[in-house]
Parts: C-alpha cells; structure tokens; sequence
C-alpha cells in the first residue's frame, strides 16, 4: 500500500472528496484528514496519533537498535561467563533488547510531529486541510486522477510507501 496526499483549500471540499473517496470503496480505516484545532470533522474520519507523529517509525528503529544491543551483551556475557551454550541466552537477550528499544523509541516518537506532515504545517494552520489515503499502488493514478478532476482546487502533493506493507 501507499499513502497519497491531497492538500484541500476548504472542509466543504473535503467532505466531497472523502465521500467520493467512500464511493470508491475505500475504507474509513484507509482515509486520515488533518486540520487544524477545532476544525468541525463531523462523519470524516481525522488523523490518528500514528498520522500526526512519528511513532511507527520510531518504533522500528527502536526495535532494530535494541536487538542489536541486545545481541552484543548477549555476546559480551557468554564471553565474559565463559558458556559454550549460545542459543538460549543470546535469543533472550535479543527479544529483551528490541522490546527495551522499541518501547523507549515508540514513546520517544510520540512527542515528535510526523516529519511529513510537518512539510504541511503551515498551510493546516491558515485553514487548509490535509487528506491522506491508502491506497493499493495499482489504484494510485485512478485514485488521484479521479480526484483533482472533480476538485481541482485541490492540490494532489505525493505519495509515500508505508512501512510495514500491511499496516
């Protein structure tokens, strides 16, 4: 999946556009809008905490550092204890570190804004919304297309991968 991104000047636009969005069959789950504080969202569906900041991506990180780090004391301990049984420790050590790491990051990812929807900041600011959509990658052009034709005041701005693919 992939993740399009439509910069929308007004919420009367973008409720047509999620509702067209909806006719699609895309569902509620698959479509994120971002506005600014006390914005009226009424049926729409708005941005979770994983939309606004970095916590997935920190997570990951997290995990790979953590296991890493768990493995190298794994590592150093067997060395220094001087076992020949590698297995069982070092796994342990292993899951131990990436669950540290993953937790430590994740919450750490939670106080940073999302880097790319910090590239939109100040537009949500002065009233614009911004609309994410998931989106099979063989659906993109039709999805897009499909939109600025029937909106052309709004404003199709990328498409991004999302990580892992079945989220």
């Amino acid at each position: 999946m992939r993740r399009i991104y439509f910069l929308v000047p007004n919420i009367e636009t973008t409720h047509k556009i999620v509702d067209e969005l909806r006719a699609e069959g895309i569902e509620d789950r698959h479509i994120h809008v971002l506005a600014k504080r006390d914005t009226p969202m009424e049926d729409m569906p708005e941005a979770s905490v994983f939309e606004k900041t970095d916590f997935i991506p920190a997570l990951e990180r997290g995990a790979a550092l953590g296991a890493t780090t768990g493995v190298l004391a794994g590592l150093v301990g067997l060395r220094l204890a001087g076992l020949a049984i590698a297995g069982g420790p070092i796994l342990g050590a292993l899951f131990y570190g990436a669950t540290i790491g993953a937790m430590a990051s994740g919450l750490a990812g939670l106080q940073i804004g999302n880097s790319r929807v910090k590239d939109y900041a100040e537009a949500i600011e002065s009233g614009e919304l911004l609309v994410m959509v998931d989106v099979l990658k063989e659906r993109i052009d039709a999805i897009s297309q499909a939109v600025i034709k029937h909106h052309p005041d709004a404003r199709f701005d990328g498409i991004e991968p999302l990580l892992p693919p079945n989220y």
